[in-house]
């Protein structure tokens, strides 16, 4: 082992270690099982799966927050300023901010703690920016496992803040209670690029910056959205989607957004819908990990490993087509030949 590994060995922690510094909220321990989680030796993947089913039976008590927008919308400012007020009122609030990963570094590049440094300063608060290794829309690969950490460690609610790109409005709405979408003011252009999917995904919609001169092109954006609503089948009876105006700099709006929020939960809790969209969660993150685990099987094999470039080149040059290329990739795996 390089001195490198060995130094990183011994910084890991006794599974008895993770258990209790977790359960007694500690955030270091906490940061150092998220580092656990995220690494993709083998041995730590093993150590991983362990303490996250140790931990399981003390999770899954916190409210899941997702929230997406368009990069500048202000969405860190948003959750500085409405953790902030949550902090104060006794809350323990963790935030997963899943930033772009650097290419050259594989590490976070928009720093959200530096963007929410009241809760960053907080004991109250865990604030964790992750790179998303390039995962589909910009949600990084463990943010299921992390978001069941923080729970198991006390902290409700946990937010999930996302780049807002590709298909993370999705794959975030499909881990989480509550999808609250930002959208900024200036409706014309906003509503034409915004797609029905991710209208028909949102429990709440927010015009964030409606303040100041912005505030009535923010109120004419908010009656575009309502009307673009009329035309959506509500999810539920007794819930259609608000459209709120907020002020993440000036904290306008914030107690109604944290009303609705609230307001939400309990109309879903009193009926099947909400321990419904948990168990969907729970079986989606099954067949995401079972593709994940079954793809680095397939790519882990040596013999697909051999073949793989070579079918590439007759697929690029068209000497071959796709589907006759997955056949032959498929029967050297099942084969079992290395």
């Amino acid at each position: 082992m390089s001195s490198a590994g060995a130094s990183a060995a011994a910084r890991r922690l006794s599974l008895e270690a993770y258990l209790q510094g977790i359960l007694a909220g500690d955030r270091g321990v906490l940061s150092r099982a998220i580092t656990l989680i995220e690494s993709r030796r083998a041995d730590d993947r093993r150590r991983a799966e362990e303490l996250l089913n140790a931990l399981l039976p003390h999770a899954g008590g916190a409210h899941r927050i997702g929230i997406t927008g368009v990069p500048g919308v202000g969405k860190s400012t948003l959750v500085d300023r409405l953790g902030s007020r949550l902090v104060a009122e006794g809350r323990r609030l963790a935030v997963l901010a899943v930033d772009p990963t650097s290419v050259r570094t594989g590490g976070s590049i928009l720093g959200d703690k530096t963007r929410m440094p009241r809760l960053a300063a907080s004991e109250a608060a865990f604030v964790r920016p992750s790179p998303s290794g390039g995962a589909l829309g910009g949600v990084a690969r463990t943010t299921r496992e992390t978001m069941l950490l923080c729970e198991a460690a006390g902290f409700d609610p946990v937010i999930v803040e996302t780049v807002g790109v590709g298909q993370s409005e999705v794959m975030v709405a499909e881990m989480v209670d509550l999808f609250l979408v930002l959208v900024l003011p200036g409706a014309g252009d906003e509503l034409q690029g915004l797609k029905k999917g991710v209208l028909e995904l949102a429990d709440i919609i927010a015009v964030n910056k409606a303040d100041g001169d912005n505030l009535p092109r923010a109120r004419r954006a908010a009656r575009h959205y309502e009307n673009a609503l009329r035309i959506l089948e509500p999810v539920h009876p007794e819930w259609r989607t608000p459209v709120l105006l907020v002020s993440g700099r000036e904290g306008h709006g914030l107690d109604t957004l944290w009303a609705r929020i609230g307001a939400h939960r309990r109309i879903f809790e009193a009926s099947s819908a909400f321990a419904e969209r948990r168990r969907q969660q729970r079986i989606r993150w099954f067949h995401d990990l079972l593709d994940e685990r079954l793809e680095r099987l397939l790519r882990d094999h040596a013999g697909v490993a051999r073949l793989l470039p070579e079918l590439e080149e007759k697929v690029a040059a068209g000497g071959i087509t796709p589907t006759l290329a997955v056949s032959r990739i498929l029967e050297t795996f099942l084969g079992g030949g290395r």
